[in-house]
């Protein structure tokens, strides 16, 4: 199969119908851009005043209500810097129990609805000397999941997965940029875990976005990442779940940003 191919065997008849769903919820007919916010981060985009709509994420009949914590069943559309703008306030994951079709199917309705970019975020475990609420955009990844969200011939080649360009306008933005590693969950790591992620490259390690960033990058979405530092993984302390939203929830501020600049960028 080759890339021009993805569309057609990522986008089926599902996709296409979650995409009509999203234009008659949102009485948007199409979105240029989706973005999708982690934990702790439904909040960061308060300041942009009301929506022109929003409605429960699960009402997409393919697209599953989020179960973690810092994560909202909703979706917003917003007319911002001339652009449509998609905004999940939470999603699904790996560890919830879902297939790696069901964790990427509010993308694929996005890129089916017009999406050309995207921005993922989250929240971490970080692996380097960094501080609590530090931004990183993501330039890279490490898929240590188990998981791929294609079946079949999809030899998608990832390299540009996270695109450069809009890569360097999140980090003009962010504390810090380095590579995100996958883990599946739900369960954090042992100590002999984290030192050998911190081995392998790995600057943050979380349990969400690469799915839907491959996805994304197979459709032909120009795909921008941050991810927030919300827990330090060699701290002796165990990790707090409510820590690690409220952690996310400070960083709103430099993700909003981080959002405004792509959506301004060429």
């Amino acid at each position: 199969m080759t890339p021009e191919e993805f569309p057609q065997a990522l986008l089926r008849a599902e996709s296409h119908e979650d995409a009509r769903a999203i234009a008659r919820l949102s009485g948007v007919e199409r979105h240029d851009t989706v973005v999708v916010l982690g934990s702790g981060l439904a909040g960061a985009l308060e300041s942009w005043g009301e929506p022109r709509a929003r409605f429960p994420l699960s009402a997409i009949p393919g697209v599953l209500e989020p179960q973690a914590d810092g994560h909202v069943d909703e979706v917003r559309s917003y007319r911002r810097a001339g652009r449509d703008v998609l905004v999940a306030l939470g999603r699904t994951h790996l560890y919830e129990g879902a297939s790696a079709s069901r964790v990427t199917s509010f993308v694929r309705a996005a890129a089916a609805s017009g999406a050309s970019r995207a921005v993922l975020c989250n929240a971490n475990g970080c692996l380097r000397d960094w501080a609590l609420g530090d931004v990183m955009a993501i330039e890279d990844h490490l898929n240590f999941s188990g998981h791929s969200p294609f079946d079949g011939t999809v030899f998608l080649d990832p390299r540009d997965t996270w695109d450069p360009a809009l890569t360097d306008v999140v980090a003009g933005v962010c504390q810090r940029r380095g590579v995100y590693a996958i883990l599946r969950g739900p369960e954090y790591q042992t100590r002999a875990e984290t030192r050998w992620l911190a081995s392998t490259g790995a600057d943050c390690v979380g349990m969400s976005t690469v799915m839907e960033a491959l996805t994304l990058r197979a459709l032909g979405v120009r795909v921008a990442g941050m991810s927030v530092v919300s827990d330090l993984s060699f701290a002796e302390a165990s990790t707090d779940p409510s820590a690690v939203v409220e952690a996310a929830a400070r960083a709103g501020e430099t993700v909003r940003r981080g959002i405004e600049a792509v959506l301004a960028a060429a």
